[in-house]
């Protein structure tokens, strides 16, 4: 069953699992038709997550609200953060990681250097002393891999991403956490850090507090297209 964190008269907030997918596979029954299944109703998803990234999930109750959220992640008009776990000795800790994405040979994304429409993410790391460094990631656009080649380009790949790189973990070290939105005058913030029932890897979050209130963070300035 889903875990259900906000059942409002628009949509749902949802707690995706790793290893879900969005839409069924087979046998294997995706994220929307589960929770169809759970609550009996005709659904819509607004936005997606990769199936090996957990995290927070919404899903329309109504096509008013799908097409309200589709103007919304338009308008990049809802803010989103991840915390990621990935290499130690990233080329920078801090920052814009900004480029046109591309598809490589072997079918995978990479980031080049022109910024024609680019894949934006904003970005702070922080050592554990544990042999990797935790990432709280915000990205500005919503391209597929986007976060995973980020820290790929930054020398630091995703623990548990083995497509682009990252060093063997159980999964891939890649949570969705937060999303804030203005829904008809109210400001919403859904907040969800990843636990040892995700998988993740177990961190000891009040000794990171950036991640406890990442959108009061100081984000680094994006530039302007060249």
């Amino acid at each position: 069953m889903l875990k259900i964190l906000e059942t409002h008269a628009d949509f749902y907030v949802v707690h995706k699992s790793s290893g879900l997918g969005m839409h069924c596979d087979g046998e294997e029954l995706g994220v929307v038709t589960l929770l169809e299944q759970q609550t009996g109703e005709s659904l819509y998803p607004v936005h997606r997550l990769d199936k090996d990234t957990s995290g927070l999930l919404i899903i329309a109750r109504h096509k008013d609200a799908a097409r309200e959220f589709g103007r919304l992640f338009e308008a990049h008009a809802i803010d989103k953060y991840y915390v990621a776990i990935g290499g130690n000795k990233p080329k920078k800790k801090q920052g814009l990681i900004q480029g046109d994405m591309v598809k490589s040979r072997n079918g995978n994304w990479m980031l080049t250097t022109s910024l024609k429409q680019p894949a934006s993410t904003q970005f702070f790391s922080f050592g554990t002393g544990l042999g990797y460094r935790l990432y709280l990631l915000r990205p500005l656009s919503g391209k597929t891999h986007q976060l995973r080649v980020a820290l790929k380009s930054l020398s630091a790949p995703i623990m548990g991403d083995t497509r682009y790189g990252g060093e063997p973990a159980p999964r891939l070290m890649l949570h969705a956490m937060t999303l804030r939105f203005i829904w008809q005058g109210e400001q919403l913030t859904f907040f969800l850090l990843p636990g040892e029932e995700d998988g993740f890897m177990p961190c000891h979050w009040d000794e990171f507090p950036a991640f406890l209130q990442p959108w009061a963070q100081p984000w680094p300035q994006v530039k302007s297209k060249a």
